[in-house]
């Protein structure tokens, strides 16, 4: 692997120009794939396997017309303090802002009349209507929304309160400010960190073409597949984090390869052969993990996954060749401070601050500081993150609603208004689907179960069945007493399914439960279900890969014991600020509430990979000076010595870019940032920084130790770039450099 990727980075340092003219081709045409498509992110929901999936999939066979996929608007009205939204006056101000409703859009297919439909409160003061559209949500126009929000607003101006839920309203405005927030701040740590505008912004720059062609490609192929509307941000969040910090780790190397004495070209292909090996892997850990997540069978699952695996496969490509080629356009501005040394030195760049001040590198005084009480910094370790971890024990799960809004949102007041008015279970009504190829068998078994479900203690109504014009499907809605998100509620959906199974021995008709509180519960179900699997999955994959990079059984383990405990410490996290509310004012957090279902999931398989990163850029330091001779404890003090800086950097700047999107409008994308920036924190400076030097000390020559059978069957990847100390020793550095086209105008 190391003299490939060697040959590579020389090839792609002495061909630039080839290199990143394929770079810009592959950007243009999948700008120009996504430019000619027209679709749109799909927010559709699905979940194959599931009672109450399989009652949708049901209802869209025997009732089309009824799910339709025509969007949709429920329209909340109230009467001043006081007075009724039925008399006179005020009914006139309803009928008047219905007929403008009916008239903002052509589009428009019906709406609903409150006083005729019986849509309006027992005390009078509240009532709704129901605006459907003949198309889809994703058609319809600005001017749509614009008029429907008009014709609202002329109801507010009567004097009512006048709310909104639905998706016919206008999707929020998106908005690159958290990559933009993110960019900025990893800028300014990779300009502190490498001491050069040049050698800082090629990461940035060579960052921007991967999230550019990888961004630009799920685009034009949400055409031919159903993408959902956040695959795009979160292949967007981990494209830039994982490409700035696979380009730093190279040109990092490249810099002390220069100081080691080696020309440029020869550099360039010396850390992309050492260096880029452990970007390879520690890429094909991240993806293992970022695929793995179709273990889960739920589409929009599995499709984030496969689209944010492709951008770090992009960011992988990148980083090994166009990095080393841009290194071959400012060969010596990229070395930064460095270059202004005198030729020759030996030491390497890292030290160069140090050898000035006389005081050792940070990185190197930490390491010393964990050797000297390695079981004292390893308990401190685990304890504080067991600690931060404590909350996830009171996780709780659940699909967005409206009751997710901030506060300050119409889609919330049209909630909380029906809540108060109709009931809290109002806005979690449960759908019960009942069928049976004969149709008398239906009717007997609709009648049954309607009659069971009645006298259930959490009903507030019951509606009678209503049928399909074949008369072999009865659909039932029930509307509970209690809160969607209410233990009461889910006790009633477990109640109400019992009721069905019983009905269905009795009459062999087929009794199933859906609606949005079903299929939040079935979805809690699954994930809780898929996640052991998921872990072990993953997780032995990751442990074989590791053990073909670091030649050891226990380097692996240990890794993936770390990967647990700073999971489990980011979802208490997460607990604590997005559930519980603890500094939620900090974080722009408005509402509290459960955790989105595939959240844990989702972080579990993003920070396995992340964490991954960290165990192989450091560690394959560690083992790279134990290889060559040095004892455990040397060897240790050597990797810091070498990566503690660059790590420290990249750590920062994966935090920055994943804290970005904390400001995002999209409730997923907003908790997955908080999760991944608290996860990499932990991960890296708890976990890597100090778990892993305090247990390689305890462990010593052990930690390094292989089966002799294992030993035999393993390829040899040459990780470290062993095999590159055959290549010919460091030569000085040329009088007459390479161009440097950086400093040319």
């Amino acid at each position: 692997m190391a003299t490939f990727l060697h040959r590579i980075g020389r090839a792609a340092f002495q061909r630039r120009w080839l290199v990143l003219l394929l770079w810009a081709v592959v950007l243009g045409a999948a700008g120009a794939a996504a430019s000619s498509t027209s679709s749109t992110a799909s927010s559709a929901f699905t979940l194959p396997g599931t009672e109450a999936q399989r009652a949708n999939d049901l209802l869209s066979e025997k009732f089309p017309a009824a799910n339709a996929e025509g969007a949709g608007a429920r329209v909340v009205l109230r009467a001043p303090d006081g007075e009724k939204i039925s008399s006179q006056d005020h009914r006139a101000d309803v009928t008047a802002t219905l007929k403008d409703l009916k008239d903002s859009s052509s589009r428009v297919a019906s709406v609903s009349d409150p006083f005729t439909g019986g849509t309006v409160s027992k005390d009078g003061t509240t009532a709704y209507a129901q605006v459907t559209y003949g198309d889809a949500a994703e058609d319809l126009t600005d001017r749509d929304h614009d008029r429907l929000e008009g014709a609202l607003q002329a109801g507010r101006d009567s004097g009512l309160t006048v709310e909104v839920s639905g998706n016919a309203l206008a999707p929020a405005e998106t908005s690159h400010s958290a990559e933009t927030v993110g960019f900025a701040l990893a800028a300014v740590i990779l300009l502190i960190t490498l001491g050069s505008l040049v050698a800082a912004g090629l990461p940035l720059l060579t960052a921007l073409v991967g999230v550019g062609v990888s961004t630009t490609a799920i685009t034009a192929l949400s055409a031919t597949f159903d993408l959902n509307s956040s695959t795009t941000a979160l292949a967007s969040m981990l494209g830039i984090a994982v490409g700035i910090d696979y380009a730093l780790f190279i040109v990092s190397r490249y810099r002390a390869e220069r100081a080691a004495g080696y020309d440029a070209r020869e550099a360039a292909g010396r850390a992309n052969g050492t260096a880029g090996s452990a970007v390879v892997f520690a890429g094909l850990t991240v993806m293992i993990a970022l695929v793995g997540l179709a273990v889960v069978n739920l589409p929009i699952l599995t499709a984030m996954g496969i689209a944010a695996a492709g951008a770090v496969a992009v960011a992988v490509l990148v980083a090994i060749t166009l990095v080393p080629a841009m290194l071959g356009f400012a060969p010596e501005r990229a070395r930064g401070r460095a270059r202004k040394r005198a030729a020759g030195t030996t030491a390497d760049a890292s030290h160069g601050d140090a050898a000035r001040t006389g005081r050792k590198p940070l990185g190197e005084r930490w390491a010393a500081m964990v050797l000297r009480r390695p079981v004292r910094a390893l308990v401190a370790g685990v304890a504080a993150l067991v600690v931060i971890a404590l909350p996830a024990t009171k996780l709780e799960l659940g699909l967005p609603d409206d009751s997710s809004q901030p506060t300050s949102s119409t889609q919330r007041k049209a909630y909380d208004m029906l809540a108060q008015s109709f009931g809290e279970g109002f806005n979690g009504p449960l759908t019960v689907v009942v069928n049976d190829s004969d149709p008398a068998t239906a009717k007997r078994a609709a009648a049954d179960l309607h009659t069971a479900i009645s006298k259930l203690d959490d009903v507030a109504a019951a509606a009678p069945a209503a049928f399909n014009p074949a008369g072999d499907t009865a659909i039932i809605g029930v509307v509970p007493k209690s809160a969607p998100s209410s233990d009461a509620t889910k006790t009633l959906v477990s109640d109400i399914r019992d009721l069905a199974q019983d009905n269905k021995d009795t009459t062999g008709a087929d009794g199933m439960v859906t609606g949005t509180t079903a299929l939040n519960i079935d979805v809690s179900e699954k994930f809780t279900a898929a996640l052991m699997p998921y872990l072990a999955v993953v997780v032995g994959l990751a442990v074989l890969v590791l053990i073909l990079v670091f030649r050891s059984i226990l380097v692996p383990v240990k890794a993936a014991v770390g990967f647990l405990l700073s999971v489990l410490a980011s979802l208490g996290a997460l607990v604590a600020v997005f559930q519980w509310g603890w500094l939620a004012d900090l974080f722009g957090i408005e509402q509290t509430g459960p955790i989105m279902s595939l959240m844990p999931i989702l972080t579990v398989g993003i920070v396995f990979g992340l964490a991954m990163d960290y165990q192989v850029f450091l560690v394959t330091r560690i083992r790279e000076a134990y290889v060559h001779g040095a004892d455990p404890r040397q060897a240790i003090t050597s990797g810091f010595q070498h990566s503690a800086k660059v790590i420290t950097a990249a750590a920062l700047i994966m935090i920055s870019v994943f804290a970005g999107f904390i400001g995002s409008n999209d409730a997923i994308i907003k908790a997955l940032g908080f999760g991944l920036a608290v996860a990499v924190a932990l991960d890296a400076f708890i976990v890597r920084m100090t778990i892993v030097p305090a247990a390689l000390a305890l462990l010593g020559k052990r930690a390094w130790s292989l089966p002799a059978w294992i030993d035999r069957i393993l390829p040899n990847v040459d990780i470290e770039g062993e095999k590159l100390t055959n290549h010919p020793a460091p030569v000085p550095v040329p009088t007459a450099p390479a161009p440097d086209y950086s400093t040319q105008r």
